[in-house]
């Protein structure tokens, strides 16, 4: 089992930036991949950007080069830092983990990029 509380989301006009944080309950070396989703009003749950345990990334299309993932096995974190923000990004922003058991779901944080 593992509980995920995401943090750092707000309002923030376009082309700003925010660094979003996910702190587990336990510690993440072990898990083999952690991530961020997001699902807008009216849309289906996207994944925004993914790494493994052994540091690969992955990102949604067209969010590398803008989102960057990084997780910190020793705070048990793992954070995405959002740049050049567009009011396309607005979502609620989850927080994923998998053990190759099951996910794992943070509660969400709400990301407004607005003007």
């Amino acid at each position: 089992q593992v509980q995920l509380v995401e943090s750092g989301g707000g309002l923030v006009q376009p082309g700003g930036s925010l660094r979003l944080s996910c702190a587990a309950s336990r510690r993440i070396f072990s898990i083999r991949a952690m991530g961020w989703y997001r699902q807008a009003p009216g849309k289906q749950r996207e994944s925004v950007a993914r790494i493994t345990n052994g540091g690969t990334t992955n990102y949604g299309e067209s969010l590398k080069g803008r989102f960057t993932i990084s997780r910190d096995n020793d705070k048990n974190t793992v954070n995405l830092q959002m740049n050049s923000l567009t009011p396309e990004d607005t979502a609620v922003y989850y927080c994923n983990a998998n053990d190759l058991v099951r996910d794992y779901w943070g509660q969400g944080t709400q990301v407004t990029v607005s003007s």
